[in-house]
């Protein structure tokens, strides 16, 4: 398309924002040069840190995430929630299929593995409260386990989600965290405090990736211990992330379509493989009694737990579990958010935070009702003392669980496979989304730049490794989850604030009746003629140059003469007027030729040659929000003005509305 004035953007070999990108990496340097120069010294730190906030802001984290969760489900059940995340003509990019896929693997995969078992096991064996070892401390667990890994989770990863997809698919702001700040700071989201915003995003983004590179590569490393007999230790873990790292390079080089999505969809199968099997050969019919009684009780108690501090009895347990959790799922809030909004675009907002909220939930319950109660089942019954081997090491329980099912050597192979391609998915994702950030919102920056911040994340996590293992990653996690919870608050009041004045916008247009809105003005008999006439290519274009295209003109030509902006923008099968009022929103009126099925009624009435067998042309009006689906080709040049004006109308009535709220 031709635009007066305007000429083409070429491909740069460095797209980035560069206040963004430099900042970002100083930072992230700098935090590894401290922890390499002296890693007694930055364990201490990293030990006192999170000390402190667990101690003196637990309970912001605490009010935060139960403000994402009440948020996302109030936005979802309102009438906004019918609003598209893209303009009123999308359709959704990826199949349900492999959405479910994309977002459940970049989510938490490497965490479920991880902690599936381990974790009801340890609250079992030393619950907050109460006697541990008993069946009753056996229900608590798993009402635990479902609490850190629940809706709560993934409330926090929809609120950011939601966010970026709706600015940037819905409003045409760049795909970047500083975008969801514009209803409160306009455009100075393109200054200093939007790069800010975003070097924080990036900061938390990595540690909160290199947390679950470092868990997964501790599995991964157990999991080969026991199949091939190689030595646990840090050389070896070191190893196993420079090559795991290769591998999410090859993936991230590779693109969403290619890569990623199908990595994903590997990634579910094989999970549901393990699953299934383990289902199948442990005590089934017990499994799917636990499932239904763990989610009751996880239902009835959601409120109480969301609150709860343990004031009244002091102790250091919520720390390293539910602060820890929170601080890891809200670091990674800007890389999952990112992630399942660029995959998410034409989607309404209902479906999205149903879809993000539920079914990875759901998944989730099943997975540790699955392998967490299969292992209290062991552990109370005598078969297996699965507390011993949890406590031993963590990231060997999943083996050890593996180790007394039968078929073992098959079960832990597909484990071991199932951690690695955990391990790439996250690392390639997250590279991707660290890149699309520092590249001010490019959705396909320069392959070089993928490839530098997917072995950054690999060089993060073998240095929090070395720093300090296990309490290294919960702490990054927990500070870099510390500004962006700040940062999230605010994304929820302008993310509130821009839906109002959506719902605002839709109201005027229902509500008002212009003038000259609506059907022009015209003869009965052009009406009739326009609804049942078949045009072929060759009339629909010499529409677009006879009637379209002066009638754009001259209404931009009137507009500009009354001191307002107005451009065009003139192609052979799209025009587009755009309206500037300076600060308020703009306005657009677009009209575009598409080719559709010709209905079988009119087969036999068509006039000219057609583009194909069944084919014929419509122009259909588009506005800001996207293709309204009615068709306009037909109109007299000055019928196709009053439609425009129609519609101006209705803009303007918004802004009058948004101007007195």
């Amino acid at each position: 398309m031709a635009n007066e004035g305007s000429g083409s953007k070429k491909p740069r070999f460095f797209e980035a924002n560069v206040p963004v990108f430099v900042g970002s990496a100083v930072l992230i340097f700098a935090a590894l040069a401290f922890a390499v120069r002296d890693p007694e010294d930055a364990s201490a730190i990293f030990a006192a840190i999170q000390s402190w906030i667990v101690h003196e802001m637990g309970w912001f984290y605490v009010a935060s995430v139960a403000t994402f969760l009440v948020f996302a489900i109030g936005i979802a059940a309102s009438s906004m929630g019918t609003i598209r995340l893209g303009p009123d003509d999308a359709s959704p990019d990826f199949s349900t299929t492999s959405w479910f896929a994309m977002l459940f693997s970049a989510g938490m995969g490497i965490g479920i593995m991880f902690y599936g078992v381990a974790e009801p096991v340890l609250h079992f064996a030393s619950p907050p409260v109460g006697e541990g070892g008993t069946v009753e401390a056996a229900r608590k667990a798993m009402q635990l386990s479902f609490f850190h890994w629940g809706l709560h989770a993934w409330a926090i990863y929809a609120v950011m989600g939601l966010a970026l997809a709706y600015f940037s698919f819905r409003r045409g702001l760049p795909l970047t965290v500083r975008s969801a700040l514009y209803p409160l700071i306009g455009d100075r989201i393109y200054g200093w405090m939007g790069h800010v915003v975003d070097i924080f995003a990036v900061f938390g983004t990595m540690f909160g990736v290199a947390t679950s590179l470092g868990l997964g590569v501790m599995q991964v490393n157990a999991g080969l211990n026991y199949l091939l007999g190689i030595e646990m230790g840090i050389d070896v873990q070191l190893a196993l992330i420079a090559g795991i790292t290769l591998l999410a390079t090859l993936s991230v080089v590779s693109g969403i379509n290619a890569g990623i999505r199908r990595l994903s969809e590997l990634n579910l199968a094989l999970a549901i493989l393990l699953m299934v099997f383990v289902l199948a050969v442990g005590p089934t019919v017990f499994l799917l009694q636990a499932t239904m009684q763990n989610t009751g009780a996880y239902l009835s108690e959601i409120v109480s737990k969301t609150f709860t501090l343990y004031a009244y009895q002091p102790n250091d347990w919520i720390g390293g579990w539910t602060l820890f959790y929170w601080g890891w799922w809200i670091s990674w809030s800007p890389f999952v958010g990112m992630f399942i909004a660029r995959v998410s675009r034409g989607r309404t907002i209902r479906e999205f935070v149903i879809g993000v909220l539920l079914v990875p939930s759901g998944f989730t319950f099943l997975w540790f009702t699955v392998f967490g109660n299969t292992a209290l089942a062991m552990q109370l019954d005598g078969t297996a003392q699965m507390v011993d081997a949890v406590q031993a090491d963590v990231a060997v329980a999943l083996f050890q669980f593996l180790g007394h099912l039968p078929l073992a050597s098959i079960s832990m192979t597909i484990a071991t496979l199932l951690v690695v391609t955990f391990f790439v998915t996250s690392s390639d994702s997250g590279s991707l989304v660290i890149d699309i950030i520092t590249s001010g919102g490019e959705p396909e920056p320069p392959v070089w730049q993928r490839v530098f911040w997917a072995l950054m994340e690999g060089v993060v996590a073998a240095v929090l490794l070395l720093a300090g293992g296990l309490a290294a990653l919960q702490t990054g996690a927990i500070a870099s989850g510390f500004p962006l919870a700040l940062i999230l608050l605010v994304v929820c009041y302008g993310l509130f604030t821009a839906l109002r004045h959506e719902m605002q916008r839709q109201e005027s247009l229902q509500a008002v009746t212009p003038s000259v809105a609506g059907h022009p003005s015209m003869p009965w008999k052009q009406r009739l003629g326009v609804l049942l006439h078949q045009p072929s290519r060759a009339r629909a274009l010499a529409f677009m140059k006879e009637a379209v295209a002066p009638a754009l003109k001259e209404v931009a030509e009137e507009i500009r003469g009354r001191g307002l902006v107005a451009d065009v923008e003139i192609g052979e099968r799209e025009a587009v007027l755009t309206i500037s009022h300076g600060s308020e929103d703009e306005f657009h009126y677009g009209v575009s030729l598409r080719s559709v099925p010709i209905p079988s009624f009119a087969i036999t009435a068509l006039e000219g040659e057609r583009e194909g067998p069944d084919r014929t042309w419509r122009a259909e009006v588009s506005l800001r929000e996207g293709g309204q689906r009615y068709d306009i080709l037909g109109y007299t040049k000055d019928q196709v003005i009053a439609d425009l004006l129609g519609q101006y109308e209705r803009h303007m009535h918004y802004l009058h509305l948004h101007v007195a709220s």
